[in-house]
């Protein structure tokens, strides 16, 4: 599986694999293999990238093409009033 937006998102903040390497504590090879779809990325990492681009596990997976992430846990989705 390619993992296309984890690298569309990296781009979009000008930030190098090595700069996001440092933040998740792998090798600049390791996530170059994750954004590539040659390693299946661990689920800590999923949760910290996740969190660094402010989305979802599922849009990072290509799951949802809403890039919003889900509210926190303990807080309802309000409806719109009619």
């Amino acid at each position: 599986m390619h993992f296309q937006r984890i690298r569309e998102l990296r781009e979009d903040k000008d930030l190098r694999q090595k700069d996001l390497a440092v933040y998740l504590a792998c090798s600049q090879a390791a996530y170059s293999y994750y954004e590539l779809g040659s390693r299946d990325i661990p689920t800590e990492i999923l949760i910290k990238l996740a969190a660094f681009h402010h989305t979802s596990i599922d849009y990072l997976l290509g799951l949802t093409d809403e890039p919003a992430p889900y509210p926190p846990r303990g807080q309802k989705k309000r409806l719109p009033h009619s």
